[in-house]
């Protein structure tokens, strides 16, 4: 183990990892390690991990909040085959009971996929010997944090034995999570390369340790200033703005001060990149903004990017052939990307509620703590920019000089108490009301309310949960999921949509696809395409027109305006999913719902489950005859087509771009496949000779030694593929 660490590059230990293994971690204590990024949190997990496996003690479990994080742990774990240790990754697929994932040593989780594996209770959860908990401050985030937290608790339940290792670059209150987790605290500043933190104020950036730093004012622009200036020391920029649409408009007024900074070798290697996004004239056009700016040398970041996009964005970045990006604060939550310096340009961000609200510390601190690239860089230094004297002396005291807001406990909702609940009894984690309070003490939740505030949290949503049918109990107390709850509990989808979903499904007589889309995007699963005031009377004319197939009634907007704005924005949603599975193009869709790729993809991927979710409750409920178009249904979303072209996408490597080339070119099924030659399939637009033979090999017909199958992916949700150009040309049909 030592000789593999010191060839990757390990040779000797940082203060505060030095810290961290005279805790006692190595001996199965608990720890939470507190220290800033690149300061070597992650080693220390690895250690503790790999001491666990070779000791013969068991598995270990790597909890990431992102799906990108996990490939990045993934990829990173992948070394340690040498040592005859095998990693897994899982991220989905929740009614799974991951009997597939026993094999391996050191599982990479995300936080859901945990707990949705904690509720189907595999026979090998029970020999999980280590936990690493990364990112242990998002028990903060409302919508991930509560999940965070119980998958710990329930964990700590199941597995008395267990060792927890928890892991930030920013905790104010380290000393109340560590006493939560009945833990060691290492907490420190200590950097490999040192931080500084400054103000840019006209012209001049004024550090909290009273040095300052003339920037010099030649471009017009005090932003474009501070990134050549950077530039101008070889090194690389992340500037943070509010907004995607900030995102790309300051990505495009920087990027012509950014080419001259490029090697003719990088420009090469980058306009060969670009060629990969953006492609052909109906591609959406914010892909093929991206792409023009990739040659340029700069690029934007934001969670509307398609998977592939933000892949390309970032290793770029990291192989330093990109110089600047300009993102929105996801960048800062997501994988590891240090630039030389970090610009903050704004620190307000827009609320529907409350309008534009100063960010957090926390989230400020963590934008922060990406500046200084380990190996390439002697410093870093983060930027926030003033425009007056006010305004440098609020940024200094309330960013700058602030500590970060202690973390709380997000579990006092009713929809995540109860959700959790449901879960911890259907998978039989708890099976009365006094093992419900002793779960819950092992909780964040716990450790900072009173017991009289948690007893209120926690009676409500048992009786909701009893009055929706989805859990009882008998003469002894105790508690038992109904079928219906054991089925939610497995979906891991909200109880609502349970209950939901088992009022509705029984009822309905007849139903069309946009009336079961707009079933799903009543459910609390099914993410938002909010409408905007412009909008609104479009879309109640779009609900007059289409009343009778809604399966869920509009309230009256008279007498709660804000319920009738949300069911606007589900039929919103339902109508944006109707033009996917109608194949229109992603240009169109990603214009005419002001959206980005990555969020079609969101949309698509939660729907693809709520609809097998839907069809898991017709089951249960006895509405056996929607089965048939909720599967349909399934597989035009999960691809994105028509019905006619549903036989076609079965094929590993075909979507809805190629299948509808093979239809329009008279290949409309399997049996014409098999009947036509190799070269008639290749010739068809988008296809080529390396499809035609995996075609020909999925059906099981010989192409000869030479044509060897290669791995394909399904293009689509994770490819920008240039065919997608090519729909219209060849007779797509659009709506």
């Amino acid at each position: 183990m030592i000789s593999l660490l010191r060839e990757s590059g390990v040779s000797q230990l940082f203060p505060p990892q030095e810290q961290a293994f005279d805790t006692g971690v190595l001996d199965g204590k608990n720890l939470v390690l507190a220290i800033p990024t690149s300061s070597g949190k992650t080693l220390v997990s690895e250690v503790c991990m790999l001491k666990a496996i070779l000791d013969g003690k068991g598995k270990a479990v790597y909890l990431v909040p992102l799906k990108s994080l996990a490939r990045e742990k993934y990829n990173e774990f992948a070394k340690y085959e040498a040592l005859g240790i095998s990693t897994a990754m899982s991220v989905g697929d929740y009614d799974s009971p991951g009997t597939k994932l026993s094999d391996a040593d050191i599982l990479v989780l995300t936080t859901e996929r945990a707990d949705s594996l904690v509720c189907h209770d595999p026979e090998w959860i029970h020999s999980i010997a280590v936990l690493i908990a990364d990112e242990i401050h998002l028990v903060n985030d409302t919508s991930r944090g509560p999940t965070l937290e119980m998958v710990l608790a329930k964990l700590a339940r199941m597995i008395p034995t267990i060792q927890i290792v928890a892991l930030s670059a920013t905790i104010a209150n380290g000393e109340e999570i560590a006493g939560w987790l009945k833990a060691e605290l290492v907490k420190s500043t200590w950097r490999p390369i040192p931080l500084s933190e400054g103000i840019l104020l006209d012209g001049r950036i004024r550090f909290s340790d009273g040095s300052t730093r003339a920037i010099r004012r030649s471009k017009g622009d005090e932003l474009i200033d501070l990134v050549c200036d950077t530039l101008d020391e070889k090194g690389q920029v992340l500037t943070f703005v509010s907004s995607r649409r900030s995102a790309v408009s300051v990505a495009g007024k920087i990027a012509p001060f950014v080419r001259p900074y490029l090697s003719r070798e990088a420009s090469q290697e980058l306009s060969r990149i670009s060629d990969r996004i953006g492609g052909g004239p109906h591609a959406p056009e914010a892909s093929k903004i991206l792409g023009r700016l990739l040659k340029a040398g700069i690029a934007f970041h934001h969670a509307g990017l398609a998977s592939q996009e933000r892949t390309i964005v970032e290793e770029s970045f990291k192989q330093n052939l990109l110089k600047v990006i300009v993102a929105t604060p996801t960048l800062a939550a997501g994988i590891n990307l240090p630039a030389r310096r970090v610009i903050v340009r704004d620190y307000r961000r827009f609320d529907e509620e409350r309008g534009n609200q100063p960010i957090p510390v926390l989230e400020y601190k963590q934008m922060a703590g990406r500046a200084g690239r380990p190996k390439y860089d002697e410093y870093g230094e983060s930027v926030l920019v003033a425009r007056t004297d006010d305004e440098y002396d609020f940024l200094m005291d309330h960013y700058v000089s602030a500590d970060p807001e202690e973390i709380r406990s997000k579990l006092a909702s009713e929809s995540a108490i109860r959700f959790h609940l449901l879960t911890a009894i259907a998978g039989k984690t708890v099976s009365n009301r006094t093992e419900i309070d002793q779960l819950i003490e092992g909780t964040f939740f716990s450790f900072q309310y009173s017991s009289h505030e948690i007893d209120e949290h926690v009676s409500s949503a048992l009786a909701f949960l009893e009055e929706g049918g989805l859990i009882g109990s008998d003469e002894a107390d105790h508690l038992y999921a109904t079928p219906l709850g054991e089925k939610a509990a497995k979906l891991y989808i909200d109880p609502v949509t349970a209950i939901l979903f088992r009022n509705v499904l029984p009822t309905i007589a007849e139903a069309t696809p946009i009336g079961i889309l707009h079933l799903i995007c009543s459910t609390p699963d099914e993410p938002l395409v909010r409408v905007t005031q412009s909008e609104q009377e479009d879309y109640d004319v779009f609900v007059a027109a289409h009343e009778d197939e809604l399966l869920v009634s509009p309230p009256d907007e008279w007498e709660d305006y804000d319920s009738y704005s949300k069911f606007l924005s589900q039929v919103k949603t339902a109508r944006m999913l109707d033009d996917w599975i109608s194949e229109r193009t992603e240009r169109d869709i990603t214009e005419d719902y002001d959206v980005g790729m990555g969020d079609i993809y969101r949309h698509v991927e939660a729907a693809d489950w709520l609809a097998y979710s839907a069809s898991e409750i017709a089951r249960v409920v006895g509405a056996w005859r929607l089965l048939p178009s909720l599967q349909s249904l399934r597989a035009r979303v999960r691809d994105g087509v028509l019905p006619e072209l549903l036989e076609l996408v079965s094929l590993r490597g075909i979507g809805r771009v190629r299948g509808r080339m093979l239809y329009n070119h008279g290949l409309k099924t399997l049996s014409d496949l098999s009947r036509a030659s190799l070269d008639q399939i290749a010739r068809v637009p988008a296809i080529g000779p390396t499809i035609a033979e995996s075609i020909k090999q999925q059906l099981g017909l010989e192409v000869g030694e030479s044509n060897k199958e290669l791995p394909l992916t399904k293009e689509g949700q994770e490819t920008t593929d240039s065919a997608q150009t090519l729909l219209e040309d060849f007779g797509d049909k659009e709506n």
